[in-house]
């Protein structure tokens, strides 16, 4: 292996670690939400604004690190990242209420952030006829880092073990990836294609516009399910960390073997089969109970696989022009708009409780019409999305052909 190919490796495996710690904070912050609740007696409200700083302080460090990625490049990015990641991790642990947990999860949003403006741009410019695969393969990490921290979460809340351990386990992983990143040395910057006044100048391409919208959809319908897991089917009979474990683990699975597919039905069309599936999904969770919920699960995973990373990869092939800017505020859009639909989906949990509990129903019976409730109103987001891309495709079929319009596989 030549020292160019060693590098290239040992980046890729420090970005898919970073990512990993990222996911982790996802899923355990989920695992861990009604600890939270009880420890510190926060409604569903509140809970919805912390999670909500996690959402919050990602888009801000996209759109900070996007503007300045061609000025300081990605290794600075991922050591400011790692810095945040520590720091909001032991802010978590010593948390003492509301507040603090506000800030501390603000802390780890912003690095979740610096690990998504700094790793994309890389990833694009260390494969750059393989960008829409390998950014698939990349974004692997995340679920696979939800399905790692999904099953800690549970194990470690089996057993007993406080929510303050759970934060910590993510310590070791984060100092791997800090450490990897330190050592590395990173390729230079292009400087002659790395304009950012010329990236910012290409944000106002309709096409990207439109695409800017759909990641709010996107991104709303894959997280905003994901980070109320757990309080959404805690009472349907089914293990919310499970179902979790297994929706990740799908996604993972099919963010691997991206390449042929991507290559086979181009990224518009999978990105409609995708808004497809997740819709039959998260509809047919809003109606199971029970060992139902594992397979309407199922559908939800392969409909939400391909959304985040095919919509960077889209936006990187047919907008090359916005640079690591555009695949920063793509990505920051979309978990800007869950920062603000968490609280509404926490009110909309609240509501349907108590409203379930106005008509003499069990505590067991409203949560469990509460989470139906909140999934059906989540239908939304994806039906919305058929119409879209539908549109995207319409509009990929009969625009010009490029030459330089083919996708890798």
């Amino acid at each position: 292996m030549s020292e160019t190919s060693t590098q290239t490796s040992r980046l890729f495996t420090a970005s898919c670690i970073a990512l990993m710690v990222t996911a982790m904070t996802f899923a355990i912050r989920a695992g861990i939400l009604t600890q939270l609740g009880q420890d510190f007696s926060l409604s569903d409200v509140e809970l919805g604004w912390v999670n909500s700083m996690a959402f919050l302080g990602f888009p801000l460090a996209t759109l900070i690190g996007g503007a300045i990625y061609n000025a300081i490049g990605a290794k600075k990015l991922l050591i400011a990242a790692f810095i945040c990641h520590l720091l909001g991790l032991v802010l978590t642990i010593n948390a003492s209420g509301f507040w603090s947990l506000l800030i501390s999860t603000f802390f780890i949003g912003f690095a979740n952030g610096a690990v998504e403006a700094g790793c994309n741009p890389l990833i694009t410019a260390l494969y750059p006829d393989n960008k829409t695969t390998m950014l698939n393969r990349f974004h692997v990490w995340f679920p696979g880092g939800i399905v790692i921290g999904a099953l800690i979460s549970k194990l470690m809340t089996d057993m007993g073990l406080s929510w303050q351990l759970q934060i910590a386990v993510m310590l070791l992983p984060a100092l791997i990836y800090g450490l990897l990143v330190l050592k590395q040395e990173f390729p230079p910057l292009d400087r002659a294609t790395t304009s950012t006044l010329a990236n910012i100048k290409a944000l106002a391409s309709p096409l990207f516009l439109f695409m800017l919208i759909c990641m709010t959809l996107t991104a709303t319908t894959e997280l905003g399910t994901q980070q109320w897991i757990e309080r959404m089917l805690g009472a349907s009979g089914a293990s919310p960390m499970l179902i979790m474990a297994l929706i990740t683990g799908l996604m993972a699975f099919g963010r691997y073997f991206a390449g042929p597919l991507i290559h086979r039905f181009n990224p518009a069309g999978v990105l409609l089969a995708s808004a497809i599936l997740a819709t039959t999904g998260i509809y047919a969770m809003s109606l199971a109970s029970g060992w139902t919920v594992y397979p309407a699960a199922i559908l939800f995973a392969l409909g939400v696989t391909y959304f985040w990373p095919t919509m960077l990869g889209f936006v990187a092939e047919n907008n090359p022009q916005t640079g690591a800017i555009g695949l920063s505020v793509i990505g920051g859009m979309g978990m800007f708009a869950v920062s603000m639909w968490n609280p509404v989906i926490g009110s909309w949990i609240d509501d349907a409780r108590n409203q379930a509990l106005a008509t003499q129903a069990s505590a067991a019976q409203a949560e469990l019409v509460a989470g139906q409730t909140v999934l059906s109103n989540l239908t939304l987001f994806p039906l919305t999305l058929i119409l879209a891309f539908s549109l995207l495709c319409c509009y990929q079929a009969f625009k010009k052909p490029r030459s330089s319009a083919a996708i890798p596989g």
